[in-house]
């Protein structure tokens, strides 16, 4: 984990002897975290947390004026939310499970190494700031309010399934954990991407990289770079978008796509927040926060072994999931008019208003392609739009053959299921039926004629003749 990816809150260490004290000091320093503060005397401790917001505590057991179990005790019964790292020279199960019982994070016995105290301290962080996410989303259960709307601007949206995925989204940005998005193509995951880097208020830049298609040696030139002679044509070093993404954000998109040995190196960097450039055996160390999204389901690529179980639970510490258009529907006319107004200013022309039959016409279209394809549907209407009315006509041929209800979700090549049919006791007549369908279809479409026709498959004028017949 590198220098920048810890928080700003200090680690208190407390120890009555001076050399424990800056050799605990050293080996955080060593690795990045910066902020500390001594305390030789226990009896100091519960002020300074008082008056300071500790995130994690070193602390030894023996010690005068206070023992070690006593101040845990009562550290955990007026701090809970702050982990405690025993760290002391009695190595005896019985007082191990003591200090554990007492509410201890871990128990750590000294001469201790820094490979045993590092691993230790970075839980505990980790613990620390999932505890306060984990509080900012109890606290977004009783207000439907965002505290930063406006890292949201780039998302067309009044739907309450899109507010509470905002909130959780507020909740988490400024964690270290990686968030895996996930979502059907052209939901917007990206975009998502984009607020939760606006919301972690990281000062470094917002790094994107599609690894589909990508073989082990250019996912790791990608990412990690290159030393000089790595490989036939390596003239120089190349630095890679990990480094890039420093103090900021990474983002890897369709990463259900990715190969098991870049899955395993993948893992690693997440891990330790190292890497290794290709052709070099100098580790260099990352803070970049990770993000990643597919549109694939991840529980069925564990499942079916595409993704590595550690890797699949590492990345799903935080999930967020983006429902598809079909289940936002409300949102489509605001999209409609955002995207005319976008394509408007691209073709240099006039913002048309269009006929209200639109909407329902696009309300009741699946959309395989969701919001992506919405906006490639208007981009095409207004490429050849010359009147002050938008022609209707364009989304109809977009969406014939296609449409449905947009409360049953089904696959982008219509099936009908006949079961139904099956469970009638009596068949109605084919008149009584076709009279059925047609009076549906009108619902569906908010009595408009001409949608209704699109959804039954028959022309407005046919339609019109079986009314009038009715």
């Amino acid at each position: 984990m590198g220098a920048n990816t810890y928080p700003n809150q200090p680690i208190l260490l407390v120890d009555d002897e001076e050399h424990a004290l800056a050799s605990f000091d050293i080996a955080l320093k060593t690795h990045g975290i910066n902020n500390t503060i001594r305390c030789p005397d226990g009896r100091r401790v519960l002020d300074i947390v008082a008056d300071t917001e500790v995130e994690v505590i070193l602390l030894d057991l023996i010690m005068p004026g206070i023992s070690g179990q006593e101040l845990l005790s009562q550290l955990n019964e007026r701090h809970p939310e702050i982990p405690v790292i025993v760290v002391t020279g009695v190595n005896e199960v019985e007082t191990a499970v003591d200090c554990m019982r007492r509410g201890a994070f871990d128990y750590l016995v000294k001469p201790v190494k820094t490979d045993q105290m590092l691993p230790s301290v970075t839980r505990a962080l980790e613990i620390r700031q999932l505890r306060r996410e984990n509080s900012l989303l109890a606290d977004r259960f009783f207000t439907n309010d965002l505290s930063n709307p406006e890292a949201f601007t780039g998302i067309i949206t009044e739907h309450p399934k899109m507010q509470t995925v905002f909130q959780y989204c507020e909740a988490v940005a400024e964690g270290r954990q990686p968030v895996l998005i996930t979502g059907e193509t052209g939901v917007g995951k990206e975009e998502i991407a984009k607020a939760l880097h606006r919301l972690s208020k990281r000062r470094g830049r917002f790094v994107t990289v599609n690894v589909a298609g990508l073989d082990d040696q250019l996912f790791t030139d990608t990412l990690f770079g290159h030393a000089k002679g790595a490989f036939t044509g390596a003239d120089q070093t190349r630095p890679g978008l990990v480094e890039k993404a420093k103090g900021g954000t990474l983002f890897l998109d369709e990463i259900g796509d990715l190969s098991p040995t870049s899955q395993v190196k993948l893992l690693r960097f997440l891990e330790t927040r190292e890497y290794y450039p290709l052709g070099s055996d100098q580790a260099k160390e990352s803070d970049a926060r990770v993000l990643v999204a597919t549109h694939k389901d991840p529980e069925q690529l564990r499942a079916a072994g595409a993704l590595r179980h550690d890797l699949y639970y590492r990345l799903r510490t935080h999930h967020v999931h983006l429902p598809p258009l079909r289940e936002r529907t409300e949102d489509i006319p605001l999209l409609l008019d955002h995207f005319l107004g976008e394509a408007a200013k691209e073709f240099r022309k006039k913002k048309p208003v269009y006929h209200q039959e639109i909407i329902p016409l696009l309300k009741n279209y699946y959309f395989p392609g969701n919001i992506r394809e919405l906006r490639a549907m208007v981009f095409d209407a207004m490429s050849g739009h010359r009147a002050r009315l938008l022609r209707t006509e364009t989304f109809i041929k977009a969406v014939q053959g296609k449409l449905g209800s947009p409360d049953q979700p089904r696959p982008s090549v219509p099936t009908y299921d006949t079961e139904w049919a099956q469970k009638l006791d009596r068949l109605p007549t084919l008149k009584v039926a076709a009279m059925t369908l047609v009076q549906e279809a009108l619902r569906r479409s908010g009595n408009n004629q001409r949608v209704a026709a699109s959804l039954l498959g028959i022309t407005p004028q046919a339609l019109n003749q079986r009314l009038k017949r009715q």
